[in-house]
């Protein structure tokens, strides 16, 4: 009966552990993925708050980039290729793609 006890008691904390990992995760910021396919970004808008980490992956046949002037650049994202950035500032993020100029996104820190 003590051992049945214990097990209930040690699964018990288990599963608290497990909820209050995902609690401090999510204290953290978001993790967002933005795809880049057929001369977009998708989604081309976005509203994060401080502390969101976005992906921008390439899901398209060419390469392209992520630039927001003055505050991030990718390297030339090949297909299947990804950028990461996380977001300490609050403020409007407009990008775009260097090499497609007309290929555009904003992100929106609150």
């Amino acid at each position: 009966m003590t051992t049945l006890l214990s097990r209930r008691m040690l699964g018990f904390g288990l599963t608290a552990a497990a909820i209050l990992g995902c609690r401090i995760t999510t204290a953290r910021g978001e993790d967002i993925t933005v795809t880049i396919d057929n001369f977009t970004f998708s989604p081309a808008e976005l509203t994060v708050r401080i502390g969101a980490t976005v992906t921008w992956k390439n899901h398209d046949d060419i390469p392209h980039t992520v630039v927001s002037a003055g505050r991030f650049k990718s390297k030339v994202l090949d297909t299947d290729d990804s950028y990461i950035f996380t977001f300490t500032s609050a403020g409007d993020y407009k990008y775009f793609c260097s090499l497609h100029p007309h290929v555009t996104g904003v992100i929106k820190v609150e």
